[in-house]
């Protein structure tokens, strides 16, 4: 699979439509949205459509608390590695690298020949709470750590000289949607799950078709005004959520010493919706 700098996406994405004329106001904390209004803590943009890509910050929105979970990814990076350890791992096209573990890991070789790599551990804070703080945790980070070193033995002699994190937006049925409903004006792209690199390009367009009222291959896709249930409220949402962390690394333990597909983790995929 290829790999991207996000974040040098993100900028050159932000160029290109502050060169077609559009302006961007970054800081700008939305308390509330509805049909043709945002308003912010300095003031309020009306339009004749209001498009919500807010992904896992969803529940800070008024009236959205039970739309998306956020669910913490976190991530860290290693000094950069000599060409000695290359040649024994491989990865000589920084390819990026996972696998079929329940409490998902993701990492790729950088352009300065560090690993970045991620993955699932952190809890579901209460109310679906989202702060900073959260995007670091030691011991989460050290649990990342040790997988990575049970992947590549060899990364263990080097030093972690990165961590962050952040959270991404799971719908109550693990589907990734974008509409727009044309009576009110509001249109919405997310729920991607960890995948949103790639698919917030494609709900971008797919949203600009559909605020343009273009009929295209796209805007006929199966997510396209999809609607996933409400997740329960509190204390159900934290009980379940909570839980499924639980079940998901357990199954791995079971998983990884059997070499046989875990039946909780099959139930609890159903329960899930997945």
């Amino acid at each position: 699979m290829a790999a991207i700098n996000p974040a040098k996406l993100v900028r050159g994405l932000a160029r290109a439509v502050e060169t077609r004329g559009a302006t961007i106001h970054e800081g700008s904390r939305v308390t509330s949205m509805g049909p043709g209004v945002v308003r912010t803590a300095d003031g309020q943009v009306r339009a004749r459509y209001v498009v919500r890509a807010t992904e896992g910050y969803t529940p800070t929105i008024p009236g959205s608390e039970r739309a998306l979970v956020p669910v913490y990814s976190l991530m860290l990076a290693t000094e950069p590695l000599p060409e000695a350890f290359w040649a024994e791992v491989g990865l000589a096209h920084r390819e990026t690298f996972g696998d079929h573990r329940h409490m998902i890991i993701y990492g790729q070789r950088t352009a300065d020949n560090r690993i970045a790599f991620g993955g699932r551990g952190a809890q579901y804070r209460w109310g679906s709470r989202i702060h900073s703080s959260l995007d670091r945790d030691p011991e989460v980070h050290a649990a990342i750590w040790a997988r990575l070193v049970d992947l590549f033995p060899a990364v263990a002699d080097f030093a972690v000289t990165h961590t962050w994190g952040g959270p991404l937006g799971v719908p109550r049925d693990w589907y990734a949607s974008v509409g727009l409903d044309e009576r009110t004006g509001m249109a919405w792209s997310g729920g991607y799950v960890g995948d949103g690199v790639a698919t917030t390009n494609l709900g971008g367009r797919t949203l600009a078709d559909l605020i343009c009222g273009r009929d295209t291959d796209i805007t006929r896709l199966p997510w396209v005004n999809h609607r996933s249930p409400k997740w329960e409220p509190e204390p159900a949402r934290w009980i379940g959520v909570r839980a499924g962390n639980a079940v998901m690394a357990s199954a791995d333990v079971v998983e990884a010493r059997t070499g046989r597909d875990s039946r909780r983790a099959m139930v609890f995929s159903r329960f899930l919706g997945e």
